[in-house]
C-alpha cells in the first residue's frame, strides 16, 4: 500500500471504535505519539480512531501499524485531514 491508496472500512463502512485521538493541528511525531499512548490503554481487539491533519499522516500510520502489529482498519481522507483505524494488537 503506498500513500496514494486511502482505504475505507469493509463495504465502504466507518468501522467501529472504542476511543478517540483528535490529532488535528499536530504534526509528525506527535499524532503518532499520540495514537500509542491511547493504545496503550485499550485492550487487544479494540479499535482506536485518530484524526489528524498532517498530511504525512497517512504514510506514518501505515508504517506505524506494520512496525507494530496493530491492524490498519482504514483511513478516510477528508478536506484538509484525514482518519485513521487501528486495531490494537
Amino acid at each position: 500500500m503506498n500513500a496514494s491508496d486511502v482505504q475505507a472500512g469493509q463495504g465502504g463502512e466507518t468501522p467501529v471504535f472504542d476511543m478517540e485521538v483528535d490529532a488535528s493541528g499536530l504534526t509528525c511525531p506527535l499524532p503518532i505519539l499520540r495514537a500509542k499512548k491511547a493504545l496503550a490503554q485499550m485492550e487487544s481487539g479494540q479499535v482506536l480512531r485518530v484524526v489528524t491533519t498532517d498530511r504525512n499522516a497517512v504514510r506514518d500510520f501505515q508504517a506505524f501499524s506494520r512496525q507494530t502489529g496493530n491492524a490498519l482498519l482504514a483511513q478516510q481522507e477528508s478536506d484538509g485531514g484525514c482518519t485513521h483505524f487501528l486495531r490494537r494488537r
